[in-house]
């Protein structure tokens, strides 16, 4: 279960403001997530796990992906072959 402090702790995290009055809301949306997720996890998992899903709209192709070199192009900053975010504290 999420608390409000938990919410507060997301929020400054994220970089984001948070008044008072919406500390309540966001509390309750967080704990629904988390039971969504909860429910996701009881769920049988495993190659061998038949969910009878398909893709309705297209068949899967594998198809070539972007080099290392192209998918860091437009990044502003890389490091060692990776994308360089700013540190979460």
């Amino acid at each position: 279960m999420v608390n409000s402090e938990d919410v507060r702790k997301i929020a400054k995290l994220a970089d984001i403001g948070v008044d008072d009055g919406e500390i309540e809301e966001f509390t309750s949306q967080c704990s629904k997530i988390l039971t969504y997720f909860e429910m996701l996890d009881a769920l049988p998992q495993g190659k061998g796990v038949d969910r009878g899903l398909i893709n309705i709209f297209r068949e899967d192709e594998v198809t070539e992906s972007l080099s290392q070199e192209e998918a860091l192009k437009n990044a502003n900053e890389t490091e060692n072959g990776y994308f360089k975010a700013p540190r979460v504290m």
